[in-house]
């Protein structure tokens, strides 16, 4: 099968904010949507822990399910702004917190983590079993992204599941942690460690002896971080296995619905291995667009009340003419 084009209007960054590191970090400290309102809703897991689901459901028959990245929730102005721009353009929208991530900690021991795709199917399963909708697609951020391009070349996906779209994707994940690890990425590993140690923390008051924060200051990237709580906690050997095993570039090759995959080629989250050229290239269903510029989860507009790019992006490819 020819795959067919994928052409949208090329992103433009404003002038002198196209570096990645401005792209990466200005949306985050100064960006407000306004507009959104959610509808919070909690559904049970298999194990008998809970998810926390944020709706902005105008009563559309087409669902977007957005996927936040590390250290994310629903309110990041990057997921509003997408569910802003869904509800306007005719979708319902999910927006739902991975474990760990909305204001009452979850209940079992584990939480967010690149292979979680049971919690995104669960979310899936309980959208399509309201019986309010004909079309289901997925929209993910960095991790999110990972959780979600994971469970389409991985998993039995739902019928419903029509499209997805993924932006600042790490689907190499040894190659992200070794680029978050250099000297000049120091800012961003700093951040998520702190908040990363925000959780642990919870998790050692509800579990006491199984998990603990001491030492927690020797940790100074993702390989320590991942060695002593991700990889343990959730059933790998070590940070490389559940790396290999949790990186979706593995499954590229398996997935048969429509996919858009935007990776700027300035994110200073990601390494070479992170733009799948040659994957895209033999797999008709995956279309990689790799813009100059754009950072980590940017592709930002200076204009009040204009849409970002990536945003616009988003909502072509979902409603192809």
């Amino acid at each position: 099968m020819e795959k067919a084009p994928v052409i949208p209007t090329p992103y433009t960054p404003p002038p002198l904010m196209g570096n990645g590191h401005i792209q990466s970090i200005w949306p985050t400290l100064f960006r407000t949507v306004t507009g959104v309102s959610y509808r919070r809703e909690r559904i049970a897991t298999a194990d008998d822990d809970f998810l926390d689901l944020d709706w902005a459901a105008p009563g559309h028959r087409r669902l977007a399910v957005v996927t936040h990245g590390l250290g994310g929730n629903s309110h990041r102005a990057y997921v509003t702004g997408m569910v802003k721009a869904l509800n306007q353009e005719g979708w319902d929208a999910l927006a739902w917190n991975c474990r760990g991530c909305s204001e009452e900690i979850n209940l079992k021991l584990r939480f967010s983590h690149n292979g979680a795709t049971d919690d995104l199917h669960r979310v899936i399963c309980h959208a399509a079993e309201t019986g309010r909708y004909s079309e289901i697609v997925l929209v993910g951020f960095s991790m999110g992204g990972n959780i979600s391009l994971l469970h389409l070349g991985r998993d039995e996906i739902h019928p419903l599941v029509k499209r997805a779209v993924v932006f600042s994707v790490p689907c190499h994940l040894a190659s992200g942690a070794r680029v978050l690890a250099r000297p000049s990425n120091f800012i961003y590993m700093k951040r998520f460690l702190i908040q990363l140690r925000e959780l642990i923390r919870a998790k050692a008051v509800q579990f006491p002896g199984q998990i603990s924060d001491a030492g927690y200051e020797e940790i100074r990237d993702f390989k320590d971080f991942d060695d002593r709580y991700t990889a343990p906690m959730h059933g790998f050997k070590d940070a490389e296995e559940y790396w290999e095993k949790c990186s979706s570039i593995r499954v590229l090759s398996q997935i048969r619905i429509p996919c858009l995959m935007v990776n700027a080629l300035n994110d200073p989250f990601l390494a070479r291995e992170s733009y799948p050229v040659t994957q895209a290239k033999s797999n008709p269903h995956l279309h990689l667009i790799t813009p100059a510029s754009g950072g980590h989860v940017g592709f930002m507009s200076l204009k009040k009340g204009t849409r970002f790019w990536s945003e616009q992006a988003a909502v072509d490819f979902l409603s192809p003419a």
